[in-house]
């Protein structure tokens, strides 16, 4: 089967903001726990109903709303970071890690959209 990047990156990072969750419960921050979680493992959930989609609109469609996670989480982590609640290591791989998924998706979205206006 055909490896895909975009499918494996937001998966591992899922994984990440499941750990990060649970990271920020046991530190009391259950507030941006939960919204980070959601918003992070959202963005993998909806690259697979992408990638099963029934066409390219509907494909597109879903990876927008991929995208629109993403950029949700990329606040919270933000957030995380300039509150100090996550050290400069953290918040800069996880963030790092975000701003990747952004440009992927973003390309995806960009090709998307070409295709369907050509055809």
């Amino acid at each position: 089967m055909k490896t895909n990047v975009m499918q494996e990156k937001s998966f591992a990072f899922a994984i990440r903001m499941i750990r990060l969750s649970k990271y920020l419960e046991s530190h009391k921050e259950n507030m941006i726990a939960g919204q980070v979680l959601r918003s992070g493992t959202s963005i993998g959930a909806n690259i697979e109903e992408a990638i099963g989609g029934l066409s390219k609109k509907d494909f597109l469609l879903k990876i927008s709303i991929a995208y629109k996670e993403a950029r949700e989480t990329h606040y919270w982590l933000k957030i995380l970071q300039k509150t100090d609640i996550l050290d400069e290591t953290q918040s800069h791989s996880l963030i790092s890690d975000c701003d990747e998924l952004l440009r992927i998706i973003g390309s995806a979205q960009k090709t998307t959209k070409s295709r369907l206006n050509a055809g």
